[in-house]
């Protein structure tokens, strides 16, 4: 079938791409420098005494501080995406979440204190919310046909340009460990600077990609909307008043309890409320039992995926021997193995999949992601036996960590979007992709309290505990794969070609 191609005005293409994904790709790619690069640093400078230019926060409210907004960034791209379809298009609401975000970094460098560090992170999950889902829903209609092939290899390159900027920590990471935490906020500012700028210059690449609103809110509604909103700060500030006064104080610890209730409890309603809809038939209910499934698979994937920021971090910094050559690097270039294993690894697997076919179903490409994951804990927990007593260990411990995770999310991550489409409902097809990102949510929230216990059971118990845990929740749904494929419909486990998208 013939396609139409939507071109820019010169005519050039983008790897024989309507030029419009290289203003999507490289905004993409500035976005996820900022995000990943400030993510390098964060529980470093959290941790780090106020002597050093930090936070001087204990570590299990630095874990969880990280854990929750992590969280909350994916948990904002419902709302956000709310934004794009109802109010001001995702083109617009893309341009409003790269502003937000670049003030968010601009708050966090400014030395004054904890207060511009809040700031930016509210502001950071607020304008990720309105960028995060719309920018990958522009990459699809860039297209005008919905069966052009090009559209998986768009969103494949799309996905490079996610992990080329998931490299940040070179820069972020060495300038804000070796000069100013505060520096280096600053270069994620301008990296999102930079991505903003060309996401403005672009504009003209992108007319017709999400100008308007799909279901633009009625004056009735709109009006409903603001007296709602207005009830709602009106009830929220002098229930925030009375919490501090009862709790002696509102302390970080808990508002990340707090932040991480909705993040657990949303999914749970949800996924109630589908059960039992009217519009969803007897068939997709039984399908959707086998989708629980698999999103509580996830969830608990993430969960121990995204500890890579925190927990993991932190060892690095401070019980591996990262001298390469007489030279020092800094902890933070330690999260740029997983990213470069992508790059490397991903054709692999897309070879993989491709090769095995049906033969491997998608239940088990879950299990097999869950062990991998599983697995990295346990390699974990040997090398916090090996640093016991202040030895700091090889980086290798770190690189086998990051090969195994990155070899589970190859398994995991890519079939998450596919799966969601197959076995939603047909009427909550396009909110249960957004409900697909709440399992990174719930699982990032759940992770960032359950770091605590690191404190209290050591690293050699926390990390073998829950590497166990995450292995037998592997191996058991390898034991059922059988029967979530029959819930599900499925006679082996062939899914569309699906990127992903982080």
């Amino acid at each position: 079938m013939a396609t139409t191609l939507a071109r820019a005005p010169s005519g050039r293409t983008f790897f024989g791409h309507p030029w419009g994904l290289a203003t999507l790709f490289f905004t993409e790619m500035w976005e996820r420098f900022s995000f990943y690069g400030m993510r390098g640093i964060l529980v470093l400078f959290l941790i780090a005494p106020p002597a050093q230019s930090g936070m001087g926060l204990a570590e299990g409210t630095a874990k969880a501080l990280l854990g929750v907004y992590m969280a909350m960034v994916y948990f904002a791209a419902l709302p956000g995406g709310w934004v794009a379809d109802r109010i001001l298009g995702a083109r617009r609401t893309v341009l409003a979440g790269c502003t937000v975000i670049m003030c968010g970094h601009v708050a966090m460098a400014v030395p004054a204190g904890p207060g511009p560090v809040y700031l930016g992170l509210a502001l950071i999950i607020l304008g990720s919310g309105l960028l995060k889902p719309n920018i990958s829903t522009m990459v699809g209609r860039l297209y005008a046909q919905e069966d052009d092939a090009r559209r998986d290899s768009a969103f494949s390159l799309f996905y490079l340009g996610v992990n080329i900027g998931a490299l940040a920590p070179f820069v972020v990471g060495y300038l804000g460990e070796n000069v100013d935490w505060h520096l280096g906020f600053g270069a994620a500012a301008a990296g999102m600077a930079l991505g903003l700028t060309q996401y403005v210059l672009g504009a003209r690449h992108l007319r017709g990609v999400g100008d308007q609103p799909g279901h633009r809110l009625t004056p009735d509604e709109r009006r409903r909307l603001v007296r709602a909103a207005a009830a709602v700060l009106a009830a929220a500030v002098p229930a925030a008043a009375v919490a501090a006064v009862l709790l002696g104080g509102i302390t970080v610890d808990d508002v990340t309890v707090a932040l991480t209730a909705p993040a657990v409890a949303v999914p749970v309603v949800y996924f109630a409320y589908l059960f039992r809809s009217r519009e969803v038939t007897a068939e997709e209910r039984t399908r959707l039992r086998a989708y629980v499934w698999l999103f509580a698979a996830a969830a608990l994937f993430w969960m121990i995926y995204d500890q890579a920021a925190g927990p993991l971090n932190i060892f690095a910094a401070r019980s591996v021997d990262l001298t390469v050559f007489g030279w020092r690097m800094p902890a933070s270039w330690t999260q740029n193995i997983n990213p470069i294993m992508i790059i490397c690894l991903s054709g692999f697997f897309a070879w993989l999949w491709l090769r095995l076919g049906d033969r491997v179903s998608i239940p088990q490409k879950f299990a097999f992601g869950l062990v991998m994951c599983g697995l990295s804990f346990a390699v974990m927990a040997v090398a916090a036996h090996a640093a016991a007593g202040g030895a700091r260990v090889s980086l290798l411990w770190l690189v086998a960590v990051y090969l195994l995770q990155t070899v589970g999310e190859l398994a995991l991550s890519p079939v998450g979007l596919s799966v969601t489409v197959k076995l939603a409902p047909r009427a909550f097809v396009g909110q249960l992709l957004g409900v697909w990102f709440l399992a990174v949510a719930c699982g990032d929230a759940l992770g960032g309290q359950v770091a605590r216990l690191q404190d209290v059971w050591g690293g050699v118990r926390y990390f073998l505990l829950l590497g166990a845990v995450t292995v037998a929740a592997g191996a058991a749904m390898f034991a059922f794969a059988r029967t979530l494929n029959r819930l599900a419909g499925q006679g082996g486990g062939r899914e569309p070609s699906t990127a992903a998208v982080p």
